[in-house]
């Protein structure tokens, strides 16, 4: 099974359960903490892969529900300016696997990355209990 870094909002609900679902699979974890990690844009940009910029963040931030940003209208640069300053706007969990980054805990992406000893949960655990959220997307590993 894998060795997983996974990177957290310490007492997310669905952070939790993810984590869970991971290591009934049998993953051991690496559990960080997303809000005081000391990020940079080369060391978060690999998380969101192909994904849109506005798939970046999490739809629940409280200056993202009041309308302060607007996700749509971001640059990739300018996201990641936010996001280092604010790292609430992170969608989370990012998770790094052997060499592979992901932003969010889609199955169907898990599938790519952990095979068959990929977690399976009854319900939904990506979405936030408090709003919507966008699908998940991984990315390999940037140059």
């Amino acid at each position: 099974m894998a060795l997983i870094t996974f990177y957290e909002k310490p007492g997310c609900i669905n952070n939790t359960r993810q984590k869970k679902l991971l290591k009934q699979a049998g993953h051991r974890l690496v559990e960080m903490n997303l809000l005081s990690e000391p990020w940079t844009a080369a060391g978060l940009r690999p998380y969101f892969g192909e994904m849109p910029v506005f798939a970046w963040f999490n739809a629940s931030a409280p200056r993202i529900r009041s309308g302060e940003i607007v996700p749509e209208r971001l640059a990739e640069d300018e996201a990641l300016h936010l996001m280092l300053a604010d790292p609430l706007l992170i969608r989370r969990p990012l998770i790094r696997c052997d060499g592979k980054f992901m932003c969010g805990f889609d199955e169907d992406a898990l599938l790519c990355v952990f095979g068959e000893s990929s977690p399976h949960a009854d319900g939904d655990v990506q979405t936030c209990t408090q709003s919507g959220s966008h699908p998940c997307a991984i990315s390999e590993p940037l140059p």
